[in-house]
């Protein structure tokens, strides 16, 4: 939309008064008014308060003048000296009082337009730091979705990595089984300390270790996580290149 489209079309737009709109000041919630903002806002303020204060002002000048005139109808056909001081200081007060109403009520009749133009202003500043906030936003969750991507990738290459190892750790005992016998095994592995093997054993038996015991908790089986935008080709040869290593192990 170009500029004078848009300007024409925003002062046709009737503008709530925003700072009596509990709402509007959540806007500002988290980050704070902008100073902008907050002058406009103190502007805006000050009018509605000199609103108040002339009306206030005014509603006692009428009846003021309603007194004065009582007075000067009152006094009209006195002939005494004091009785004429008093009806000049009447006639004066009055005049004076006609010119102050006059005045209040001009003032009275420019606030309106004045108020709406500074709500305006609070408006248009609203909007920009809203739509400021909303693209930094934006720009952040991006940022943030591409973290939890990378992080999910990394998780799911060490899910994979870590299932391998038990793999490893499976085997190895379970070749060392076969060569040295469970007497065997059972003493060096009092001897050795803890180790996990993790994985449970075809037949439904997992291996029992002396770290099983510990570790029970910690034996989170995240085999199920889906994850996207795997590097299954890096994690694979990885994974051969693990057993590549154990079987030559094995061999020598």
């Amino acid at each position: 939309m170009a500029d004078r489209d848009f300007t024409t079309a925003i002062s046709k737009i009737k503008v709530p008064m925003l700072i009596l709109d509990q709402k509007w000041h959540r806007l500002f919630a988290l980050g704070g008014k902008p100073e902008q903002v907050k002058e406009l806002e103190k502007q805006e303020n000050d009018l509605l308060k000199r609103e108040a204060e002339l009306k206030k002002e005014l509603k006692d000048l009428k009846k003021v003048k309603e007194n004065l005139m009582a007075s000067v109808m009152s006094n009209m056909e006195g002939t005494s000296d004091l009785v004429s001081k008093k009806l000049d200081d009447d006639k004066r007060l009055l005049e004076e009082c006609k010119e102050r109403i006059q005045s209040n009520e001009d003032e009275l009749s420019e606030l309106p337009q004045q108020t709406d133009d500074v709500n305006r202003e609070l408006m248009l500043a609203t909007m920009d730091y809203c739509y400021d906030k909303l693209r930094t936003n934006s720009t952040e969750a991006e940022e943030i979705t591409n973290w939890i991507k990378d992080v999910r990738v990394q998780l799911k290459k060490n899910v994979i990595r870590k299932h391998n190892r038990e793999i490893n750790n499976k085997e190895i005992y379970s070749y060392m089984h076969d060569v040295f016998g469970m007497e065997v095994l059972n003493l060096f592995d009092m001897q050795n300390g803890d180790f996990y093997i993790g994985t449970i054993d075809d037949k439904g038996e997992p291996v029992k270790t002396p770290s099983d015991k510990q570790d029970e908790n910690d034996k989170t089986d995240l085999s199920d996580i889906q994850l996207e935008e795997v590097d299954l080709e890096a994690v694979s040869k990885e994974s051969k290149e693990d057993t590549e290593e154990a079987e030559s192990s094995a061999d020598e």
